[in-house]
């Protein structure tokens, strides 16, 4: 299948302003934005035929100009990352048979995970997206935990069905557990990986409805989907020794930069 890999980015985020050019420093010392780290993730992918980055800002665009990177120029109006990819989508052309969302705040996203969903895509001709889940391991889990002790928004959360149906999506950490587990023992928790594999009739259908309820409370695109009656396929994928974090807060910088530095990524 013919796949385009869009990285949404702005530089207006309400919780983190200019995120996309925050540095972050590798295991060899080298500082590169969070959008350039973006990128080289979504060069990586195999399969894919196309990556660019979709922006309204001009601090951004220079900034991917200055390694390489092609950009669309994206409208301001854009509510989140999926409309600015339909935008993209549009501009573009619908010579794709699956689009990408890489989401520009998980550089730590390995490429097996984007593969995997459109795998996923191949595999399920009804399912009009798919995006990837990861069980969380003791260790996760309570570094989701203490973000929501300490009143920060951290990583997502999913819970889905026999079929891998999304139920629900939430910045709280679903389903409830009372145990404790083991920093390398398995939880019934699962992380939702920032990412979405959209086939073009679903992501051209997104932007003509309206929000609802449980997106605006959640600030979660995907669950608009769901509101308006669409499945979501959810992708288990796997670690394979990787650590894998969002950029959501200040806080999470030094905690992505000590996850670099214990992988060796550069």
């Amino acid at each position: 299948m013919s796949v385009l890999i869009v990285i949404p980015a702005r530089f207006a985020s309400q919780r983190y302003p200019g995120k996309p050019l925050v540095p972050l420093r590798g295991a060899d010392g080298v500082a590169r934005t969070l959008i350039e780290r973006s990128w080289r993730a979504a060069q990586a992918v195999r399969g894919a035929d196309r990556v660019v980055v979709a922006t309204d800002d001009d601090r951004i665009r220079a900034a991917c100009d200055g390694f390489g990177a092609e950009v669309v120029m994206t409208s301001a109006a854009c509510a989140n990352g999926t409309e600015r990819c339909a935008e993209t989508m549009a501009a573009l052309g619908e010579g794709h048979e699956v689009i990408v969302n890489l989401q520009g705040d998980a550089p730590l996203t390995p490429p097996w995970f984007v593969e995997a969903l459109i795998a996923g895509l191949a595999e399920d001709p009804d399912a009009g997206m798919a995006t990837p889940v990861l069980r969380c391991d003791g260790r996760a889990l309570a570094g989701l935990l203490e973000d929501r002790r300490a009143g920060r928004v951290g990583g997502t959360t999913a819970v889905f069905d026999s079929a891998r149906r999304a139920l629900y999506f939430s910045k709280e950490v679903i389903p409830f557990t009372a145990r404790t587990y083991a920093a390398d023992a398995p939880t019934p928790v699962f992380h939702h990986v920032g990412v979405y594999a959209y086939r073009p009739h679903a992501l051209a259908a997104y932007p003509r409805w309206a929000p609802g309820l449980l997106e605006q409370l959640e600030g979660l695109e995907q669950l608009r989907f769901l509101e308006n009656g669409h499945p979501v396929l959810c992708v288990e994928v796997e670690a394979r020794g990787r650590q894998f974090w969002e950029l959501n807060n200040p806080e999470d910088v030094p905690r992505i930069e000590a996850m670099m530095a214990e992988m060796g990524m550069e």
